[in-house]
């Protein structure tokens, strides 16, 4: 066997599934027990409605070990610093499982729900400056900035702790965050586009380290000639069950695919490292 595969599922539901926790704990125990790398939960300002891809993250968090989770985050209405806060507590409540696929809203009337400008046309630029305000803040604590010391009351070393004083086009952030660095120290970055992310969604293995979307159920052989063409990894669109239940079988009769995990984060199971405090 070569370089591992590497597998992921976008789960979905529909009708009144989709707001239950209870819908989306059950895939992504599926999705553990056939240990994928990550599950992704969708999320958009239209379209069918449902939960709130980051709380619904949070809930399946505690009631897993070992899989990777990635909501999604439409970051065109949204605030850096609060998504920072609510990936890295994901992370925390994980494990080091936690990651977030970024994405852009370019529709004028979602604009104006939230009455707060014009739509912009570089949405994917803002993009890019959001991914390096996440990373700035979640390195605004340095590992061992928390001391704890009940005798002395002193709960932070205050000099392990950065201002970011992040200033560009969008967003002016001075930091630094309100929660410690996360135990994967960046929380994995996902998008469609490969400038700022640490994994992309797409159809060029050129364009980063590419997770091709899959529609439906692949052949064995094809996973591997997409492998060899550079592609890092698999997100498949599919029937959860037939991925679990079908797929990862045969590839695991063929020596193809993991029959345990053998990380605990979600950078581990991607073979990536704990990145470095820019601060420290």
């Amino acid at each position: 066997m070569g370089s591992p595969l590497h597998l992921a599922v976008a789960l979905t539901a529909t009708g009144d599934e989709a707001f239950t926790a209870k819908h989306w704990v059950e895939l992504t125990r599926e999705a553990e027990a056939a240990t994928l790398d990550f599950v992704t939960f969708d999320d958009s300002l239209c379209g069918d409605p449902g939960l709130d891809a980051v709380l619904t993250a949070a809930r399946v968090a505690p009631l897993t070990r070992h899989i990777g989770l990635i909501p999604t985050a439409v970051v065109t209405h949204t605030e850096p610093f609060h998504l920072s806060k609510a990936i890295a507590t994901l992370d925390f409540v994980s494990g080091g499982r936690a990651g977030v696929q970024l994405t852009t809203d370019p529709f004028p009337l979602h604009a104006r729900h939230f009455g707060r400008r014009e739509v912009l046309d570089d949405l994917w630029e803002e993009a890019a400056d959001y991914a390096e305000v996440l990373r700035r803040l979640w390195d605004s604590w340095e590992d061992d900035a928390e001391i704890r010391d009940v005798a002395t009351g002193r709960f932070i070393d205050r000099e392990k702790l950065h201002y970011i004083d992040f200033e560009g086009r969008w967003f002016k952030v001075r930091g630094p965050s309100i929660t410690p660095r996360p135990p994967q120290g960046h929380p994995l970055i996902a998008a469609t586009e490969g400038r700022f992310a640490d994994i992309v969604f797409g159809d060029d293995p050129s364009a980063g380290r590419v997770f091709r979307d899959v529609n439906g159920i692949p052949d064995p052989d094809q996973l591997l000639a997409w492998q060899e063409q550079g592609f890092a990894g698999f997100r498949i669109h599919a029937d959860l069950h037939e991925v679990t239940r079908g797929l990862v079988p045969e590839l695991r009769r063929r020596g193809l695919f993991r029959t345990e995990y053998e990380h605990s984060t979600l950078r581990g199971h991607l073979g990536l490292p704990k990145p470095a405090n820019q601060y420290a």
